[in-house]
């Protein structure tokens, strides 16, 4: 009965997205809930960390622990949010790294800062997100959108790879959005220069390539103790969503869901014992279908194709020996509209 209640919140979206959908499912989820200290002795990144579903992951992990690293772009917002963590939970140990996942150089520093404080990552929740009223591009010619969701995680995930694998057990967790329900994988313009540009739409098409590339991710890093999971959070009152889309936020307000309440699922990825089955999609708790509209299913050639595109893009390696973190100069991809398969770097 409880599983049938849930397929069909999934499938009604409305109900199963907002604050009903949470309350009704967490009536099952006492159990499950990540005991006290479940992160203690352990470290985790949380990037967009400032506002919203970011410090609320932050906070929890913090609640349970974990030496808490909130990678920000604003220094003086990525104070005010740890300051705010320290008060909710006195005597936890929260720093700053500076990353701006769009840029390809703020990333690499990142990573250079963190491998200088840490010696291992046991989780890295990739959260950051933009949603620009125009299309614009990062430093290296690539979509904003395309640059934060997807670029700079893996770059920064490539970086970050020597200390993930040093944990063991380490966890990587994409935060997406329900909204790539209604996207299709855009590998013929991934970078989004076709047809009048939507914020909205850019959003959602790069969430749809963070949960089709969590399997290939994961069958990437599995050999080095590291897994890999999607989830989206449901309809979530945060600023972002509020600045970007205010009627969708106005319309739906006193259903939508608070920020810790978004926050659920990444902070029980990252804790709950056994671990969870690496490289699906996740939503309250479970593991959702990736597709319910048949126009958004791609043949795996298409989705392999973009893979090596982004990650040529990203100036990750395709075939690594091993998690590298040599620094690699940012390349800048040539416009134009139609997609290409990238030959082998020369460099």
């Amino acid at each position: 009965m409880i599983r049938t209640v849930d397929a069909l919140l999934d499938r009604a979206i409305v109900p199963g997205y907002t604050r009903l959908g949470y309350h009704l499912r967490k009536v099952c989820w006492t159990r499950d809930d990540p005991p006290t200290g479940a992160l203690h002795g352990k470290t985790a990144l949380v990037t967009g960390a400032t506002s919203g579903i970011g410090t609320s992951i932050a906070t929890g992990f913090a609640g349970l622990g974990a030496r808490t690293v909130l990678a920000v772009r604003d220094p003086a917002r990525g104070e005010r949010a740890r300051r705010r963590i320290l008060d909710a939970v006195p005597g936890a140990q929260v720093e700053l790294a500076i990353c701006d996942p769009a840029e390809p150089g703020s990333v690499d520093a990142c990573a250079r800062a963190l491998h200088d404080r840490h010696d291992v990552l046991d989780v890295l929740v990739h959260n950051a997100g933009r949603l620009p009223g125009d299309r614009t591009e990062n430093s290296a010619g690539h979509e904003l959108t395309l640059a934060t969701h997807v670029l700079g995680p893996l770059r920064l995930t490539d970086r970050l790879a020597p200390l993930l694998a040093a944990s063991g057990d380490a966890r990587i967790i994409f935060v997406a959005s329900g909204g790539m329900y209604t996207q299709p994988l855009p590998f013929r313009d991934p970078q989004y220069r076709r047809g009048e540009y939507r914020g909205a739409t850019a959003y959602a098409r790069t969430k749809r390539i963070q949960v089709a590339f969590g399997p290939l991710l994961d069958g990437r890093l599995a050999d080095h103790g590291i897994s890999v999971h999607s989830m989206h959070p449901g309809w979530v009152a945060t600023p972002g969503i509020t600045a970007a889309v205010p009627r969708f936020g106005s319309a739906l307000r006193p259903a939508m869901r608070t920020a810790v309440e978004g926050a659920d699922t990444a902070v029980w990825l990252a804790t709950t014992t056994p671990a969870p089955l690496s490289g699906h999609f996740w939503h309250d708790r479970r593991i959702r279908d990736e597709h319910y509209l048949r126009h958004t299913r791609y043949p795996e050639s298409h989705l392999l194709s973009l893979w090596e595109y982004c990650l040529d893009a990203a100036d990750v390696p395709l075939h690594p020996h091993r998690p590298s973190i040599r620094p690699r100069r940012a390349r800048r991809i040539p416009a134009t509209d139609e997609f290409r398969t990238p030959t082998p770097s020369s460099q």
